[in-house]
């Protein structure tokens, strides 16, 4: 008997059959741009032989103007069909199934020659569009239909047509970007022409034994966006048209509020899908922070969906139905939500891959094949860097032991998984200790070690972290006066009225730890719909609350300080950070850039500005918190050089700069691949 019986339950869509309700959903990884097409087969082969029902692809440009940037892939020659061959063998000799995204991105487009419905540049794109005249949507249409039939040629199972997160057909939805009044503008009608003839078109294209997933903007965060009549309006319509199946798409990427970040509570919105439940016959797919199989099957026996799409969980873990299935859920590193290393890599011209999984997208070149030589390994640190080497290094046939003076594993991030918003970290520091404990490692907590202690090993890694950095301010070691780590860790209690030295990650996270008055929002999702202003699209256009944002009151006065002379937050990931500066505004934190800390007094702490340090004033608190940066824990290292021992030394141990978990997972993985 499954746990997941409702999750694991075949999908029976008349001409094909699916093997469960899971859909990888897409993710545009990179990959294709690269050219190396092993890579991209290797990289949806593992998620198709890990259990997914069924894969969708990257977004895959229908024609140039459409492409997310100059240059994006798509299906524009026999060459390009070969090569997308060369990925759907792969993945079905693995006995799974495929589609490929058909994306234009309309206005999102990063190029100068982006098209939409009006000529309205988009607030996250320098390039205005060109309106589009009757010729040019007729081969946009066109287009789509090619890349469908391109795509069935390349032996897909099916397509999904992008049709939200506010592209290119997204945009002739609404009137926040139509603004025409010919027979594609003006009234609904008009306006959902556009996807309704893409979608029969790209039917006629493919024949009726073909899988056509419509990518249907549920909710639209954003001012003038669809009423929810309209999208169940659009639904029935699409599905006439020829869909197999809806999908769900949450909010534009232009809209200010959060929907994939780890701060959103898990689930967050399938009650909009719910919504839609009936409304059509054909299958619909709800998504958006669904990380786990427990809530997937919570969600699909709650009668919300038929499917539930998942997109980065298989980065996290291509293995996910299979590990659900065998009745191993507790074995599946967890999707934290972070964004680091697969959004913001996407929206950096980088690789994605996955803090939690270093070889997302590098399953040919980064391999924890076992050994033929196994080594005796001492660990010293069981923070990130260490568990993930300890972890890889283990799995390989290695001797491990793994030392830290701590009394539980995870290292920094049991701060990190305290802070409102961060609560996934919880589920990853229970994970690395349940690996620990499966594994062979020869875990030592509450151990001190010495450069005595690290004798005989044949290879010894440093793993040791950081300590906070000493600002130098006269006056720090008075009372009123903490470091993260005494509140964090320590539990130091803190007055009303608190000034926070250093505004990087840390400073951003002691901020909104203070700040945060009782249960987190994203444990509680109806006080984070009110916090961000997320109304019922039933009752509101677009599903924007008119009375805005409704955060909680503050639970403490703070100023968060920085050196630098610049905006504060300017160095956060670049898809989370605006969500960080976005909560503390909410939040009432004063920001404030380019001052100098002159003495921290029994009164509270005097800065200046300017390098003439003027306007010298004194910010009344009870408390001074300094994260004022970091520097490496290396005396261990320094210990074994002085006798001789060559020690390997990664994570923070190594280079101090944030506390970054994304460089020590991946650093420590790699370095147990080599050994």
């Amino acid at each position: 008997m499954t746990s997941y019986p409702n999750l694991l339950a075949p999908l029976d869509l008349g001409y094909t059959t699916l093997k469960n309700r899971v859909l990888m959903g897409s993710m545009h990884t990179g990959l294709e741009e690269r050219g190396d097409w092993n890579r991209v087969a290797e990289f949806y082969a593992a998620r198709a032989r890990g259990g997914a029902g069924l894969i969708v692809t990257g977004g895959m440009a229908p024609n140039a103007e459409g492409g997310v940037f100059p240059g994006a892939a798509g299906l524009f020659s026999d060459q390009d069909i070969a090569n997308h061959k060369s990925v759907t063998d792969r993945v079905h000799e693995e006995g799974g199934k495929i589609a490929m995204q058909i994306l234009h991105a309309g206005r999102y487009a990063y190029g100068p020659n982006c098209v939409s419905a009006s000529p309205l540049k988009s607030p996250i794109s320098p390039f205005p569009p060109k309106e589009l005249d009757e010729e040019g949507i007729q081969k946009q249409i066109a287009d789509f239909a090619t890349a469908a039939a391109r795509a069935k040629a390349a032996g897909y199972d099916g397509v999904e047509v992008m049709g939200s997160e506010g592209y290119f057909l997204n945009q002739f939805l609404v009137t926040h970007t139509n603004k025409r009044e010919d027979r594609w503008g003006g009234s609904y009608e008009n306006r959902m022409r556009l996807p309704i003839k893409v979608v029969k078109a790209v039917r006629e294209a493919v024949g009726p034994e073909f899988i056509v997933i419509y990518r249907l903007s549920m909710i639209d965060l954003i001012p003038n966006g669809s009423s929810f009549d309209e999208v169940v309006q659009l639904a029935k319509e699409i599905e006439k048209a020829g869909a197999t199946i809806i999908n769900t798409g949450i909010g534009w990427h232009e809209a200010r509020i959060p929907t994939i970040a780890t701060s959103v509570p898990r689930a967050a919105f399938t009650w909009v899908t719910k919504k839609l439940m009936g409304q059509v016959t054909i299958p619909v797919i709800t998504s958006n922070r669904i990380n786990n199989p427990d809530t997937a099957e919570d969600v699909l026996a709650g009668g919300a969906a038929d499917m539930i799409s998942m997109a980065r969980p298989f980065l996290a873990d291509p293995d996910f139905v299979a590990k659900a299935a065998a009745g191993e859920a507790d074995r599946i590193a967890p999707c934290i939500g972070c964004n680091q290393a697969c959004l913001d890599h996407t929206f950096g011209g980088k690789i994605s891959t996955c803090l939690v999984n270093p070889r997302a997208c590098y399953e040919t070149e980064l391999s924890y094949e076992m050994t033929d030589t196994p080594k005796s390994i001492a660990i010293v640190g069981a923070g990130p860097a260490g568990l993930s080497t300890a972890l890889v290094a283990d799995e390989r046939g290695h001797d491990v032991t793994l030392f830290d003076r701590a009394d539980q594993v995870g290292g920094q991030l049991n701060m990190a998984k305290k802070i409102p918003g961060k609560e996934e970290f919880v589920g990853l520091v229970d994970w690395y200790k349940r690996m620990v404990e499966a594994s062979d490692i020869d875990l030592q907590l509450g151990k001190e070690v010495n450069a005595d202690d690290l004798t005989g090993f044949d290879e010894v890694i440093i793993a040791t972290g950081v300590s906070p950095r000493d600002p130098g301010i006269e006056g720090q070691d008075g009372d009123k006066v903490l470091s993260y780590i005494d509140v964090l860790r320590d539990g130091a209690e803190v007055g009303d009225r608190v000034a926070i030295i250093g505004a990087g990650g840390i400073g951003f996270d002691m901020a909104e730890f203070l700040t945060q008055a009782g249960e987190s929002p994203t444990e509680n999702l109806e006080e984070w719909l009110v916090e961000w202003g997320v109304a019922d699209p039933e009752e509101v256009r677009g599903g924007l609350s008119p009375e805005g944002p409704k955060p909680e009151a503050p639970a403490r006065q703070v100023t968060l300080m920085q050196r630098k002379a610049q905006a504060l937050g300017k160095g956060l990931g670049k898809t989370t950070g605006w969500i960080h500066r976005a909560t503390l505004k909410m939040k009432g934190v004063e920001m404030v850039g380019g001052v100098n800390y002159e003495r921290i007094t029994d009164e509270g702490l005097m800065v200046s500005t300017g390098e003439t340090r003027e306007n010298p004033q004194v910010i009344e608190v009870d408390n001074v918190i300094l994260c004022a940066g970091q520097i490496s824990n290396r005396t261990l290292a320094d210990q074994l050089a002085q006798k001789g021992i060559t020690a390997h030394v990664i994570g923070g141990a190594d280079v101090a700069a944030e506390l970054d978990a994304k460089r020590a997972i991946d650093q420590g993985s790699r370095l147990a691949a080599s050994l």
